[in-house]
């Protein structure tokens, strides 16, 4: 592959910042605000938290795709599709102008053409389905902890605003900030708004928010699993690591940041699967999905016969440990 000259790259740059910033900028306008707790207001202190491995267990865009994928929205070749384009930008770590392009413009294709409310009711189904019992409860407090000291809380998350919106109303919380979708006669084109709410643009989003608010960044907090998070992080006065991957973890011990992990041996036994088909689809493991798919267990997927490979057929819990390192904070 040819490489970019010096200027190409500084173009290429330049171009994702501005996606980034019109993805936070639309966002932040896109957040819904509750009307302030019943305990006295402290209006210029804030929290945000992650959503994916922080707030849930494993990936709300797995999860919500999964529901979709119940109702017949999209084929397993879809599917498969997806979940290869997002492990080659989160796995390989392959950022190059076409891929991200292709990237952008099929993230939500499979809800184009479909009425804004008819996915949002498959949203608040879904999330009653799949998403509720997975609500890591030691994070649930901590969120819980600031709405008790009169201050908002907000989920910053790659997931679509939409579902994200209907995640914070089902916990209580003040708002969400996600991926904006163009909508154009109340229908998904299925193209974003900019870029897609990850890294830089989450702390884009988080600007905006504050600056539409009134919110002191140095009196607010922010939470995160994932090293992608770091923008974010590093904006606010207090930054937490929650169920952190290692490049995270490091990090936080380098800046004295909080650590705090809610996963035990036994309970990672049990959801290791579902996270791990999780990470496939939203950012992560595509040989999980795979697995998954040879054993039947994502719906409408038909079973296919292995295709014969040269040395042993890794499993889910084979897949090589570089994989791990970073957990998906959608």
């Amino acid at each position: 592959m040819p490489r970019l000259s010096v200027r190409g790259r500084r173009a290429a740059q330049t171009a994702g910042e501005t996606r980034a910033h019109v993805a936070g900028a639309a966002s932040a306008a896109a957040a819904e605000v509750a009307s302030p707790p019943a305990v006295e207001p402290d209006l210029t202190a804030a929290a945000f938290f992650d959503v994916d491995n922080t707030m849930m267990m494993g990936a709300s865009l797995f999860w919500f795709a999964r529901g979709l994928a119940t109702r017949k929205y999209f084929s397993s070749r879809d599917l498969a599709r997806f979940v290869w384009q997002q492990a080659k930008f989160r796995i390989a770590g392959n950022e190059s102008a076409d891929d991200m392009l292709t990237i952008r413009e099929n993230a939500l294709a499979f809800v184009a053409g479909r009425e804004v409310s008819e996915i949002q009711q498959a949203g608040e189904e879904i999330y009653d389905e799949l998403m509720a019992d997975r609500i890591w409860s030691g994070t649930r407090v901590l969120a819980q902890q600031h709405l008790d000291a009169g201050q908002r809380v907000w989920l910053v998350t790659a997931t679509p605003i939409e579902l994200a919106s209907i995640i914070a109303q089902r916990l209580g919380l003040t708002g969400a900030l996600g991926t904006v979708s163009e909508i154009v006669d109340r229908r998904y084109t299925g193209r974003l708004v900019g870029e897609l709410m990850h890294g830089p643009a989450k702390a884009e989003a988080v600007l905006a928010l504050a600056e539409r608010e009134g919110l002191d960044l140095a009196r607010c907090t922010a939470y995160s699993d994932s090293a992608n998070d770091l923008p974010m992080l590093s904006l606010t006065g207090t930054a937490v690591a929650v169920n952190p991957d290692t490049e995270l973890r490091a990090e936080a011990r380098a800046r004295g940041w909080t650590i705090r992990d809610f996963r035990t041996g036994r309970k990672a036994a049990k959801i290791g699967v579902p996270t791990v088909a999780a990470a496939a689809l939203s950012g992560g493991l595509v040989g999980g999905a795979l697995a998954l798919r040879r054993r039947n267990k994502l719906p409408g997927w038909a079973a296919q016969p292995p295709a014969p490979v040269a040395g042993p057929r890794p499993t889910l819990l084979q897949a090589p440990k570089t994989l791990f390192r970073r957990s998906s904070s959608w």
